[in-house]
């Protein structure tokens, strides 16, 4: 079986984790964030807009040399989500976008193994370090963050989502491991 982020495609519990782009990928995934921060935040049509323009540019210049990007699809719907923008690697470290797990996979391990994909992917790609923002209050995340290695580096109140939060960067340096990890 070819690990998902060299180009194969992998299964695990019935689900199908896809590497690369899958035809429905970027709507469903805008809807998913749109509904999720909408109903629990608050968040409008700034942030759905946001996240539409920026997955779309994202695929639109996916390189698998630098970029990845997998999505987790039960009953042929994309149902979490996780990207790495390497375009900037060398400058700024890699960066992870647009993770999400639908309602329907939360609490099942789906975002954890995306998370190991994504690490390991920097790793072999010799990324020395890999960021991404978030919020204050998105606790699971934050402690899979965490347990994945990344440490918060900065915390400031900000807008960049169209609804005042207090902003998270995290970062994670190379080399970072994983620690005990479950089976995949």
């Amino acid at each position: 079986m070819k690990r998902a982020g060299d180009g194969g495609n992998s299964s695990t519990s019935g689900m199908t984790v896809e590497a690369g782009y899958v035809p429905g990928l970027i709507g469903r995934v805008v809807a998913m964030h749109a509904d999720y921060y909408h109903q629990h935040w608050g968040f409008g049509s700034y942030f759905e807009a946001k996240v539409a323009a920026g997955l779309g540019e994202f695929v639109g210049r996916f390189d698998q040399e630098r970029d990845a990007l997998w999505s987790v699809v039960q009953n042929g719907s994309v149902e979490a989500c996780l990207a790495i923008d390497g375009l900037r690697a060398v400058e700024q470290g890699a960066h992870l976008r647009w993770f999400i797990v639908s309602d329907t996979l939360r609490g099942h391990g789906m975002g954890w193994l995306l998370l190991q994909r994504a690490m390991e992917f920097c790793d072999r790609k010799g990324y020395q370090s890999l960021y991404l923002w978030t919020f204050a209050g998105l606790d699971a995340a934050r402690h899979l963050y965490e347990k994945a290695g990344f440490r918060l580096v900065e915390e400031c109140w900000g807008e960049q989502w169209g609804t005042k939060v207090m902003e998270q960067r995290f970062v994670r340096q190379a080399g970072q491991g994983l620690g005990c990890l479950p089976p995949v």
